[in-house]
């Protein structure tokens, strides 16, 4: 809940006492049901939704004359009070609430929780009834960031202020302006940062029980693989791809010196929980195609995501691992640079 003065006061008179209409009288009544604001991007015209409700409304009272007079003097102000309307004036009526307390009889602050007038029928002859200072309390419903792309979005909201019009003195305090007019900003900014651990440019590839079995009884690894994690912060969907500096087909590859054979590497990813798949599925052991030869992969955050760890996985397939070690000791070697690009 925030605040903001509403910028016009409203006076008139005289109310007359035990008057029956409250229209004719001391009241209020604010739009507190849901309006809805349509913002526009202001670079590419796609509108989003948010909604705004007021929920209190607070100032200040003047009388004409003051108080005591009006009720023929030789008593206190809040004596007075309870004497024209039946309570100090920071004692809400139904359905208003009072919020808090205050330390004059004049001021106020009250809840309203629904769409209807709020009224103190006077039991003396007010000559005139002032509103002052008046501010009101207002809910926002925000679209979902995550979901919007970044930069500024811009609308405005228009309320009638008079008798009959959204925000309603009634038929006798009549405001000394007709409308008010919100503006609303949103600036949408988003984040995509992706950490690789020191030393996270070298990825070597080898069996999951490690070389010795081989080395020890001939006994061929059926994959060579790495899985390397990241640190992902990120409020927008962003896509996946590769780049490669050599080819194996339609996959990155890697190769010995001097030879022209290249052999493929599979690249998957895992991602923390809270970035999912476009149909809401979680993301494990995704493949990363290669740009050029598939569209990259999105995902999507349902949430902020904040320094999450992620994996990547690199691995060589068992048909490539049992050509490499027919050859001669080698080393292969290759490059692969894995893109993550914000959709901003």
């Amino acid at each position: 809940m925030f605040s903001l003065r509403l910028g016009t006061g409203a006076s008139g008179g005289p109310i007359q006492a035990n008057h029956e209409d409250v229209r004719q009288g001391a009241m209020l009544k604010a739009p507190a049901s849901w309006r809805t604001v349509q913002v526009t991007h202001a670079g590419t015209g796609h509108t989003e939704m948010l909604e705004l409700r007021v929920v209190a409304m607070g100032g200040a009272i003047g009388l004409t004359p003051n108080p005591t007079d009006i009720v023929g003097g030789g008593v206190s102000d809040e004596t007075a009070y309870n004497m024209i309307f039946g309570s100090t004036w920071w004692q809400a009526p139904t359905p208003c609430v009072r919020q808090g307390a205050s330390i004059s009889h004049a001021w106020f602050f009250w809840r309203t929780p629904t769409e209807e007038a709020c009224a103190k029928p006077a039991r003396y002859l007010i000559p005139r009834f002032q509103y002052q200072d008046l501010s009101f309390a207002y809910e926002l419903r925000t679209p979902n960031p995550l979901k919007m792309a970044g930069g500024q979005y811009r609308g405005s909201l228009t309320f009638g202020i008079g008798p009959g019009q959204d925000f309603d003195f009634g038929d006798v305090v009549i405001p000394n302006d007709s409308a008010l007019t919100l503006n609303f900003t949103l600036d949408v900014e988003h984040v995509l940062k992706v950490e690789i651990p020191p030393g996270g440019n070298q990825v070597e590839l080898e069996p999951r029980e490690g070389w010795k079995a081989w080395l020890s009884n001939g006994s061929k690894p059926t994959v060579l693989f790495r899985d390397h994690p990241f640190l992902i912060s990120t409020s927008s969907p962003f896509t996946m791809r590769l780049e490669c500096r050599y080819m194996a087909g339609t996959e990155c590859g890697v190769t010995a010196a001097g030879s022209a054979i290249y052999y493929p590497v599979d690249v998957y990813v895992s991602l923390p929980d809270g970035l999912t798949h476009p149909n809401g599925q979680p993301v494990n052991r995704h493949t990363v195609p290669v740009a050029g030869f598939a569209n990259p992969v999105r995902f999507l955050p349902i949430r902020y995501i904040d320094r999450k760890t992620g994996t990547l996985h690199f691995q060589i397939r068992t048909a490539s691992v049992s050509a490499m070690l027919d050859r001669e000791p080698d080393t292969y070697t290759g490059g692969v640079t894995v893109i993550w690009d914000s959709e901003v």
